[in-house]
């Protein structure tokens, strides 16, 4: 299975890459919006587990974006790979808001 890991945490980032390479899976690695947009637009994926605090790009200050903005940016395109939403947002407002930009599942 390949699989898009959209994480800008290094420790769980590589924790969950090691777990996911482990289990046999093929594991692309994004830690900004604009790395993930790229990725998910140029390569098929049967999955992406998404986080949803992330900075907007690898330049200093960039500022923060969304894991939202990418998963909806995905599915204005039509693209209905699964996505399950990794984060520590777990508000109920925050949880419909994920479900509703069409993330499969949501983990907070």
């Amino acid at each position: 299975m390949r699989i898009l890991l959209v994480e800008d945490d290094a420790v769980l980032r590589d924790m969950m890459l090691r777990s996911l390479a482990d289990a046999g899976h093929r594991v692309d690695v994004a830690s900004t919006v604009e790395d993930a947009e790229h990725f998910w637009r140029v390569q098929a994926f049967d999955a992406v587990l998404l986080d949803l605090n992330l900075p907007l790009s690898d330049k200093p200050h960039s500022g923060l974006g969304s894991g939202l903005r990418v998963l909806r940016g995905a599915r204005a395109r039509g693209d209905r790979t699964p996505v399950i939403v990794l984060t520590a947002r777990g508000r109920l407002e925050e949880r419909i808001a994920g479900l509703d930009a069409g993330a499969d599942d949501y983990l907070g």
